[in-house]
């Protein structure tokens, strides 16, 4: 078993402990509604969100996989971090183990946030991840980018009634 690791950052004018709850502690009901073409349902099938909760993402009909399962690892509201791990589903393609993800918001200078994201890719037997898998992970990580960015712009433009935004999803996002 083989484990590559791949980071990145992104920078939103939301503050962290706001940008936590609506990625975060809300994600699992505002994630659907904003980008429903993306991701169908989120249920937990295990627990309600504490360490050790198991949910099903359902992805949704644009997507190119089926579903996923989820493991929360980690839900720290007060450092602000986030872990969870991908144990089933065909995001896996049969040549991985699991995919750990650990999110960590902190302040920005300007008063907003930076959203630190870890993802290690732990690999089955002797599969290891071409450059071609590599370039997969960083546009991953550049559509979760546009996932932070939308949350950011709903927060900004429309906090006190994020149903009406919802109704209307922007369909770039994925």
């Amino acid at each position: 078993m083989g484990v590559f690791t791949y980071e990145s950052e992104v920078i939103t004018a939301i503050p962290p402990a706001k940008m936590f709850k609506a990625c975060i502690v809300d994600g699992d009901t505002l994630i659907p509604k904003i980008v429903p073409q993306a991701f169908k349902t989120v249920e937990y099938i295990e627990g309600n969100g504490e360490p050790g909760s198991i949910k099903k993402v359902t992805f949704g009909e644009g997507s190119q996989f089926n579903y996923m399962k989820e493991k929360v690892e980690a839900l720290d509201k007060d450092k602000l971090v986030y872990r969870y791990s991908v144990i089933e589903g065909d995001a896996l393609m049969n040549k991985l183990e699991k995919i750990t993800y650990e999110t960590k918001l902190e302040a920005s200078p300007g008063g907003g946030s930076i959203c630190k994201t870890s993802s290690k890719y732990y690999t089955i037997g002797d599969f290891e991840i071409t450059e071609e898998g590599i370039k997969a992970g960083k546009e991953k990580a550049c559509k979760y980018s546009r996932l932070l960015k939308l949350i950011s712009w709903q927060i900004l433009t429309n906090i006190e009634n994020i149903q009406i935004f919802c109704l209307q999803p922007l369909q770039s996002a994925y």
